[in-house]
């Protein structure tokens, strides 16, 4: 797939592997703040660690919707957390930005300004692109989101998904390379 084509309902209906690897280097705003996407984790519906193993339920009925649906959900009582859904039961969580633009509303938001850190981690980053859980069941690919394909060529690693006790050695952690904005560097192989 070129990845200069446009992001629609096709592009999220794949598995959640292909997806979580293809959006790095894509460019995400939410009300015109956001970056390049560095850092995301796959999840599917065969998979304990996801929202959806055990079957729809009200706070996940979002994951059951068209590829291309906004999940989001509140992690620990106190972060929410955004995901894309691509085939039914999965998603992809987006774990970290590079900022670009909006730079000075979210540095407002989450009250520092290093760029480093200010999109470093799901929680981070909604709190940084001002999300809730109002956008839940939204499409990423229609506003108040804006999502572009990468335009350059991205070197992806991959690696263990992080903050989960279930299904913990699934490689479905991806990172941009050398990207100096995850949330937690990759593990040399």
């Amino acid at each position: 797939m070129h990845l200069s084509a446009l992001m629609d309902e096709a592009f999220f209906a794949r598995p959640p592997d292909l997806v979580a690897s293809e959006l790095l280097g894509a460019r995400l705003l939410v009300n015109g703040c956001g970056g390049v996407i560095v850092e995301t984790e796959a999840y599917g519906p065969d998979d304990e660690a996801s929202h959806s193993f055990k079957g729809p339920t009200k706070k996940n009925a979002a994951m059951f919707g068209p590829p291309g649906t906004v999940y989001i959900y509140l992690s620990y009582g106190r972060h929410w957390c955004l995901n894309f859904v691509c085939t039914p039961g999965s998603a992809v969580l987006i774990r970290a930005l590079q900022p670009c633009e909006g730079f000075g509303l979210m540095s407002a938001r989450r009250s520092m300004s290093d760029a480093r850190v200010l999109c470093r981690g799901p929680g981070n980053l909604c709190q940084a692109l001002g999300v809730t859980i109002e956008l839940n069941g939204l499409l990423a690919t229609s506003p108040p989101f804006s999502l572009h394909a990468r335009q350059d060529e991205t070197v992806v690693v991959s690696g263990p998904r992080i903050g989960i006790s279930k299904a913990r050695d699934r490689p479905w952690r991806f990172g941009v390379l050398n990207s100096s904005y995850v949330s937690r560097p990759f593990r040399r192989s």
